[in-house]
């Protein structure tokens, strides 16, 4: 469907009126991580012939995380084309319906964050993450390392419940389903905020009510407003949010079901836009260190950042768009200019 239906939401709700701003080095930043996903064979060919390379992944890091240095943004739009190119791996290959096939895939990827190398003879995939977590883990505590590999174990359940529910059609109830879609988004890149940001958010910090709401709507939010513009009839993850409502009720999805998608999608945000703003005091109550306080400010506005930058994303970015014309220059890069 069309990122159009998404765009009301930026009249609706006062945070995502303004447009984000953008690193200056988008272009470069783009490039670097485009070279190194070439570099792992993540990216094969012409970029714009890929649905991965079409995804323009340094657009979304840039409007989240305008002012970090170049380095961090290009880590984290790379982190981004690793995850992509697993689930392209998944949904696009033979073990799409089988969470043997998909659990098998996963295992050499959890062993290798567990001992920090790619095994000889390791998959791209393999290689790619043993790079990606060498430059990540150094300087986050070992508590932060282990709710990594958590989240990333989230994920690995999320694809096998997508690969189950492709082989038998089952739905997971209403009520578990946000937990259910919640996993399949890759939890562990809100994660991934921490280190680009040079910080981490304590332990008390994250047991709280409000901050738990505002992770977890942002990841709903953003997981929604992704299935709505990648629905289609006849190409869409069992898990995808209209395809779960119009089955589980009776709604024709491009229609009834989709506008019920948009409604959750509005709520959601004024949920995260309340904890947002409980926040504060429940922060001034804990006493933090200055410090602590400014990074877990930096990463509460980055989160609240991420539906309009996913927004913007959405609109621009060509994942989930037909094929372009080849023949019309690629929107990754600035246009040559030719010369006579």
């Amino acid at each position: 469907m069309d990122v159009s239906l998404l765009l009301p939401l930026a009249d609706r709700i006062p945070a995502m009126t303004a447009p984000c701003r953008v690193h200056e080095r988008l272009w470069p930043i783009g490039e670097e991580s485009l070279a190194w996903a070439r570099s792992h064979g993540l990216v094969l060919g012409e970029a714009d012939s890929t649905r991965i390379g079409r995804g323009r992944f340094e657009r979304l890091v840039c409007r989240i995380l305008p002012d970090v240095a170049p380095a961090r943004a290009v880590l984290l739009t790379e982190w981004l084309l690793w995850l992509f190119a697993l689930d392209d791996t998944i949904d696009d290959g033979p073990i799409r319906r089988s969470a043997t096939s998909v659990d098998a895939l996963y295992e050499p990827l959890a062993l290798t964050l567990r001992r920090g190398t790619a095994r000889p003879g390791a998959s791209t995939l393999e290689t790619a993450l043993a790079d990606l977590w060498a430059r990540t883990a150094p300087g986050m505590s070992q508590d932060w390392r282990r709710r990594f590999r958590d989240h990333l174990a989230w994920h690995r359940q999320g694809c096998l419940d997508e690969a189950v529910a492709r082989r038998t059609g089952e739905l997971p109830a209403p009520s578990r389903y946000p937990a259910v879609r919640r996993r399949l988004h890759g939890p562990f890149l809100l994660d991934l905020l921490e280190p680009a940001l040079r910080t981490e958010v304590p332990d008390e910090v994250l047991g709280l009510r409000a901050w738990q709401i505002l992770v977890d709507g942002t990841a709903d939010v953003t997981a929604w407003s992704n299935d709505l513009v990648a629905y289609t009839p006849d190409a869409h993850s069992p898990l995808n949010h209209v395809a779960v409502t119009a089955r589980q009720l009776d709604l024709p999805p491009r229609t009834a079901a989709a506008v019920l998608v948009h409604e959750r999608i509005w709520a959601r945000l004024e949920e995260v836009g309340h904890a947002a703003r409980a926040l504060g005091p429940e922060l001034r109550r804990l006493r933090l260190d200055p410090l602590r306080a400014r990074g877990v400010a930096r990463v509460a506005s980055a989160l609240l950042a991420a539906p309009r930058a996913h927004l913007d994303w959405l609109h621009e970015c060509g994942r989930y768009s037909p094929m372009p014309d080849p023949s019309v220059p690629s929107p990754r890069r600035k246009p040559r200019v030719t010369l006579t």
